[in-house]
């Protein structure tokens, strides 16, 4: 029997306030489910704006704690309603003053597995994230779920290649990187970066953005939320470039096998040869 995980993305626009964007992407959730779905990406501090377009503290009273604040304990219901593993990129807040890009990972039952903290953090015209965010002190951890090893890089984590190889080594299948990325710089990279990520560490890729204007700035986010398997192949078609939309796909979990016997880069490597890296 072909070994299928059916996995949904979510692109959305920003509504004007958190509980809307809550009440929606409940929406998106319970439509997955109702589609088959076991597991759910969101984007990148899914429930405000991008609010990194300016540098304002206002904007660290999005922060909860993680898992005990109202959004991750209203979404660990949820999953255990739908029967769904969910990822949710959030504003984190560990204690006054201390806060994280962040992503809850909770098991179809409902339970919190744990979190990611992004660890590659820009300062640049319209990313300014330092402002905001600590950078990730977790390492890249794997979360064991019912739909199998998951592990999570979030958006400008993408650029560099260490964590991706670090979550192939921990035994990922899938990894997800929620984003927030807009139209300029990186744009010709997106359909290029995570493809390659998943054909050299042989594993899905599951790459969200949002989409739409907002009012705190000029970023165009430009969707193209989708799958990429381990040969570098989109799953079914590319998300649209300004609209919302839930992207659902089935995954082959078996072409990962398949694809490690044929291109054995895990066995090929030289860790030996590696180490000066660490040294620049």
């Amino acid at each position: 029997m072909t070994d299928v995980v059916r996995a949904a993305l979510v692109q959305t626009a920003w509504t004007g306030d958190k509980d809307s964007m809550i009440d929606l992407h409940e929406q998106h959730a319970r439509a997955a489910a109702s589609q088959g779905a076991q597991v759910i990406c969101f984007q990148e501090l899914f429930y405000g704006p991008y609010f990194c377009q300016v540098q304002d503290a206002t904007y660290y009273d999005y922060a909860e704690a993680v898992p005990e604040g109202p959004t991750t304990q209203r979404f660990m219901a949820l999953a255990a309603e739908l029967n769904m593993v969910m990822i949710l990129p959030v504003y984190e807040m560990e204690q006054e003053g201390v806060l994280y890009n962040t992503a809850a990972v909770i098991d179809a039952d409902g339970t919190y597995l744990g979190k990611y903290r992004k660890t590659h953090i820009p300062q640049v015209s319209g990313f300014w994230e330092k402002f905001y965010f600590r950078p990730g002190n977790l390492g890249y951890p794997i979360f064991d779920t019912a739909v199998g090893r998951v592990g999570v890089y979030i958006c400008y984590d993408r650029h560099f290649p260490e964590g991706w190889r670090a979550l192939g080594l921990a035994g990922a299948k899938i990894v997800f990187n929620p984003s927030a990325t807009s139209r300029g710089l990186s744009a010709y990279l997106w359909q290029l970066e995570q493809p390659a990520s998943a054909v050299a560490n042989e594993y899905f890729i599951g790459a969200i953005n949002r989409v739409g204007v907002e009012e705190l700035g000029t970023n165009d986010f430009y969707g193209q939320s989708y799958f990429v398997n381990p040969r570098g192949q989109f799953v079914g078609e590319v998300a649209s470039t300004d609209d919302e939309e839930l992207v659902v796909r089935d995954l082959d979990m078996d072409l990962l096998k398949e694809v490690r016997e044929q291109w054995a880069f895990y066995r090929d490597r030289r860790p030996d040869m590696y180490e000066p890296l660490t040294d620049w």
